[in-house]
C-alpha cells in the first residue's frame, strides 16, 4: 500500500470519527434560521479533518468579524479557521446585542429612527423623495449653490439627496443667481481652525466649547465639516489669542444633527465678537485605519471610533451606526429610546419626537409643535433648518388622522341596554362600550360573521388571510357594530370592490396570513361611507422595534367564551407581547408571526375573533395596528399564546396596494 492511499484512508477515517450520525440526521426537521450543526466555540476543530464544504457560511456572519482584528503574521496559517474569528467582542455593558450590530443600522435605518421629511421609508431604509412631494405653505426659501431658489429647506435637501451634491448656500431667495455670493466653509489646512463666509455677515470663525445657546461645537457638526473625507478624527477648540493673524473677529454657533452634507445646512445662532480667551473650533478630519490596527468600535460606513463613543448621544460615526444598537445610554447627556437609539438630550421636549414610541416628548405639551417667530428662529438673524424640520414634519404628519378614536361619541340608547345585566368573562375580555373601538370591523359573508378586520384609512380593511377568498360580491362591511345580530345607529354598511390575499400565504401553514379589503366608494365621491364620528382609523406601524416585549396592547372581537358560544356583544381584553415564540410552536412558527396574551391562558383570542385588531399605543396614546388574530392552540390554554400576524413585517406590502396616504401618520 502506497504512502498517500494510506494517508487518504486515515484522513476519510478521521471525518467519521468526527461526523458518525452525519447520514442519519438528513430527514430531521431543525427550526428555521439554525444549522443542524452548530459549530462548536470550545474544541477546536483540525483544518485537514472538516473540509471546507460542510461548514455552512451562513452559520458565521462575515460581516460580524472585520478581517483586518485577527493579524496574519501572529498566527500560523495552519491554526486558522476557515471564516475570521474574533478577538475582541463588540458588546459591553452599553453597547449589544450582536444581532443588532449585524444588522449594520445607521441614522438612515427607518426601523430604528424617523426619516427626515425629504425621505420616506421603503423596505426598512430611508430613500430620497422626490422634491415636490416636500411642504411648501409658510416654507423659507433656499438659494442652492447652483443659482436657483428653492421652495423650502426639504425640497433643497431633497435635490441635494437625490444627485449626492450639496446643493444649500443660504436662507433667502432674493438676489440668488449664479455669480451671487454663496456661503463658502474651510478648514485650514495646519491648524484646523474651521470657518464659514456668509453673504451678508462675511467671514466668520465657529465658536468652539461655552458657545452660544448650548450649541457647542462637537463631532456630530465637526464630521460634516469633514464630510468630503471619512468624516472627523476629532473635535477641539482652540483659544482665539493663539491664531496667528486671524481674518475674522467675530464667531458663530453651530448646530448640526448629522444627516446634513455640509455646514452650510446646519442650524448658525449668536454671532459673537471674539475675546482673546474665547475658544474657536477646530476640526481633525479622519484617515482611514491601516489593516491591522485595533478597531474598538467599526462603524457602518468602516469608520473606527472608540467603544466609549459609542451609545452617548452623539453622532462619532458620522452615520448614526455608534448610536443604533443601545441597551442604555452613558452619562446624563443622552436620552434612550426604547428602540435601543442614543439621542442627544436636547433633543428630548424639543416638539419633534425622535424616538419612534414617541418618550422623548412625553411632556408634549410643555413646548409647542411647530414654530416661532421669524421663521422659527429665536434670532432674527438666522433661519433654523432644526426648526423649518419640524415645521415640515408637522405639515406632513398632519393630513394623517389615525390612532386617535373620538372620545365624544357614545350611542346613550345602547349605554342603558347595555348595563342593564351583568356580562360573564370571556377568555379573560370584557364588553366594549357601543362606539369604544371605532376601527374595529366585522366582515359578513353571506348571512355570517365570523371574522373582525381592522380599518386603516380611506377605503381599506386589514384582516388575516384564512378569513376571506378573492370574491368580493360575497362580502359587507360593518363598521360600528357593537351587537353581533343588530346594528345600532352609528353602524355603516359598506360592500366590498377587491380582495388581496398576500402572495404568499400558505392556507396549510397559517404563514403570510394577512389580507387588504378594498370597499367600494360612493357614487361620483371618493369616500367609501359618509364621515361617521364613530369610525376612525388605526395607523399601521412600518418598523418592528416600535413595541417591545412586554408591552400591555388589547385585542378585541365576538369570539367564542369559555363556555364555546360566540359573544352577542363586541369585547375586548389587555395582553401582554412575548418574546421568543417558537419556543412555543418550533417549526410551525414562520417570520412574520408574533405571540401575545399571557402564559397561564386567562387571557386569548379565540375563534370568531380571526382578522380582528391587536392594537398597541405609544407614549403619546397614538394606537398602531400591531397584529391579526392569526391562529392558535386551541383557546386560552397554558403555554401556548396567541399567534398574530405582525403587521410591521407586511408595512411594504400593504403602502404597495394601499398608497402612501393610507398606511401611516410618520415616514410618509
Amino acid at each position: 500500500m502506497g504512502k498517500n492511499t494510506a494517508l487518504i484512508i486515515l484522513l476519510l477515517g478521521a471525518v467519521l470519527i468526527a461526523h458518525p450520525a452525519t447520514a442519519s440526521h438528513k430527514n430531521i426537521p431543525f427550526p428555521k434560521d439554525k444549522p443542524p450543526f452548530p459549530p462548536s466555540s470550545t474544541t477546536p476543530v483540525p483544518t485537514a479533518s472538516v473540509p471546507t464544504a460542510s461548514v455552512p457560511t451562513a452559520s458565521v456572519p462575515t460581516a460580524s468579524v472585520p478581517t483586518a482584528s485577527v493579524p496574519t503574521a501572529s498566527v500560523p496559517t495552519a491554526s486558522v479557521p476557515t471564516a475570521p474569528v474574533p478577538i475582541r467582542p463588540r458588546t459591553e455593558q452599553y453597547l449589544g446585542p450582536e444581532g443588532c450590530l449585524d444588522k449594520k443600522y445607521t441614522r438612515l435605518s427607518c426601523q430604528r429612527v424617523f426619516c427626515p421629511p425629504w425621505m420616506r421609508c421603503v423596505e426598512g431604509r430611508c430613500v430620497c423623495k422626490l422634491p415636490y412631494l416636500c411642504p411648501k405653505d409658510g416654507m423659507a426659501p433656499v438659494c442652492g449653490h447652483d443659482g436657483r431658489t428653492y421652495l423650502s429647506y426639504c425640497q433643497a435637501m431633497a435635490v441635494s439627496c437625490r444627485s449626492k451634491q450639496p446643493i444649500m448656500s443660504h436662507f433667502g431667495g432674493e438676489g440668488c443667481s449664479k455669480e451671487s455670493i454663496k456661503v463658502q466653509t474651510s478648514i485650514e489646512e495646519k491648524t484646523g481652525v474651521v470657518s464659514i463666509v456668509l453673504p451678508i455677515q462675511g467671514k466668520l470663525l465657529v465658536c468652539g466649547d461655552g458657545g452660544g445657546r448650548g450649541y457647542n461645537w462637537n463631532m456630530a457638526a465637526a464630521n460634516v465639516a469633514c464630510r468630503d473625507k471619512w468624516g472627523a478624527e476629532e473635535a477641539s477648540s482652540v483659544l482665539y489669542k493663539t491664531i496667528f493673524s486671524p481674518d475674522a473677529d467675530h464667531c458663530v454657533s453651530v448646530l448640526c444633527q448629522g444627516y446634513e452634507s455640509s455646514l452650510t445646512e446646519c442650524s448658525f445662532s449668536d454671532r459673537t465678537p471674539l475675546g482673546r480667551d474665547d475658544k474657536v473650533a477646530t476640526a481633525t478630519c479622519y484617515r482611514k485605519h491601516k489593516e491591522g490596527s485595533e478597531c474598538e468600535f467599526r462603524c457602518v460606513n468602516e469608520k473606527c471610533v472608540s467603544l466609549e463613543q459609542t451609545c452617548d448621544g452623539v453622532d462619532d460615526c458620522g452615520d448614526g451606526s455608534d448610536e443604533m444598537c443601545c441597551t442604555a445610554c452613558r452619562g446624563d447627556s443622552a436620552f434612550w429610546c426604547k428602540s435601543g437609539v442614543c439621542l442627544s438630550k436636547k433633543a428630548v421636549n424639543d416638539g419633534v419626537m425622535d424616538c419612534l414610541g414617541g418618550e422623548d416628548e412625553m411632556n408634549k405639551h410643555s413646548k409647542p409643535v411647530g414654530r416661532s417667530g421669524s421663521h422659527g428662529s429665536r434670532d432674527p438673524e438666522f433661519i433654523s433648518p432644526k426648526e423649518e424640520i419640524k415645521a415640515a414634519r408637522h405639515l406632513l404628519e398632519g393630513k394623517i388622522h389615525c390612532g386617535i378614536p373620538n372620545t365624544t361619541v357614545l350611542e346613550e340608547s345602547d349605554r342603558g341596554e347595555r348595563r342593564g345585566g351583568r356580562q360573564k368573562r370571556v377568555v379573560g375580555g370584557v364588553p366594549a362600550q357601543p362606539t369604544q373601538i371605532q376601527w374595529q370591523v366585522a366582515i359578513q359573508e353571506g348571512g355570517k360573521i365570523d371574522c373582525g378586520g381592522a380599518y386603516i384609512g380611506g377605503c381599506w380593511v386589514l384582516t388575516a388571510a384564512h378569513c376571506v377568498r378573492p370574491k368580493p360580491e360575497v362580502y359587507r362591511i360593518k363598521f360600528s357594530l357593537w351587537k353581533k345580530r343588530k346594528v345600532q345607529g352609528t353602524t355603516d354598511i359598506v360592500p366590498v370592490k377587491n380582495v388581496i390575499i398576500h402572495h404568499k400565504y400558505n392556507a396549510n401553514t397559517y404563514e403570510n396570513d394577512i389580507a387588504l379589503i378594498e370597499m367600494k366608494k360612493l357614487p361620483f365621491r371618493d369616500e367609501c361611507f359618509k364621515e361617521n364620528p364613530a369610525v376612525s382609523a388605526v395607523c399601521v406601524p412600518w418598523s418592528v422595534q416600535l413595541f417591545n416585549p412586554n408591552h400591555t396592547c388589547s385585542i378585541s372581537g365576538w369570539g367564542r367564551k369559555k363556555d364555546g358560544e360566540s359573544s352577542d356583544v363586541l369585547l375586548w381584553a389587555n395582553v401582554s407581547l412575548i418574546a421568543n415564540c417558537q419556543r412555543f410552536y418550533g417549526s410551525r412558527y414562520y417570520d412574520g408571526m408574533m405571540c401575545a396574551g399571557d402564559l397561564e391562558g386567562d387571557v386569548d383570542s379565540c375563534q370568531g375573533d380571526s382578522g380582528g385588531p391587536l392594537v398597541c399605543q405609544d407614549t403619546l396614546g397614538v394606537s398602531y395596528l400591531w397584529g391579526i388574530v392569526s391562529w392558535g392552540e386551541k383557546c386560552g390554554q397554558a403555554k401556548f399564546p396567541g399567534v398574530y400576524t405582525q403587521v410591521a413585517h407586511y408595512f411594504d406590502w400593504i403602502r404597495t396596494h394601499t398608497g402612501w396616504a393610507t398606511v401611516t401618520k410618520y415616514n410618509l
